[in-house]
C-alpha cells in the first residue's frame, strides 16, 4: 500500500493532467507544509504526521470559510468548500456524532472524571483514541458538555 506522501504526489500529477486548479493548489499547499516540516525537524514524516498537517490545513480553510460566509463571498465559499473536500479525502473517516458521544462517555468513566476540571485528562485520552477521526473543536465541545452534565 502506498503511503500518504506518494498518494499526494500521484494525485497532484493527476490534477495537473486534468487541469483541476483547486485540487492542484490544495495538494501543493499540503506538500509544501509537509516538506517544510521535514526540513524543520530534519526527518521524514510518517502518515500520521502528514494527517496532522492535513488537519491543520483543513482547520485553516474552515476558519476562512466562516469569514467568507460573513462577507457573502460566494466565489470564495465554493472554492474553499471544494478545498476542504479534497483535504478530507486524505483523512481517516470521521467518527459520527452518535459514536463520538458514546465513546466520550466511556472515556469519562475510564479516566474517572468528575468535573470540568478533568477536561484535560479526558481530552488527552480522547485524542489518543480518535487521532484525526474527529475535529478537535467538536471533540472539545462534546467533552465540555458531557463533563458539565456530571
Amino acid at each position: 500500500m502506498r503511503n500518504l506522501k506518494e498518494r499526494l504526489l500521484d494525485d497532484l500529477k493527476e490534477a495537473m493532467r486534468n487541469k483541476d486548479i483547486i485540487v492542484k493548489n490544495t495538494i501543493q499547499s499540503v506538500r509544501a507544509s509537509v516538506l517544510q516540516e521535514e526540513k524543520d525537524i530534519q526527518k521524514e514524516l510518517n502518515d500520521v504526521d502528514i494527517e496532522n498537517i492535513i488537519m491543520k490545513e483543513k482547520k485553516k480553510r474552515q476558519d476562512a470559510l466562516e469569514q467568507f460566509k460573513k462577507a457573502n463571498r460566494e466565489d470564495l465559499i465554493m472554492q474553499t468548500e471544494r478545498e476542504i473536500q479534497v483535504l478530507e479525502g486524505y483523512l481517516p473517516e470521521q467518527i459520527s456524532i452518535e459514536d463520538l458521544e458514546i465513546e466520550v462517555a466511556k472515556i469519562i468513566n475510564q479516566v474517572d472524571a468528575h468535573s470540568i476540571k478533568d477536561m484535560g485528562i479526558v481530552m488527552r485520552a480522547a485524542k489518543e483514541q480518535f487521532g484525526n477521526q474527529v475535529d478537535g473543536k467538536e471533540l472539545s465541545e462534546m467533552v465540555k458538555r458531557k463533563l458539565g452534565e456530571l
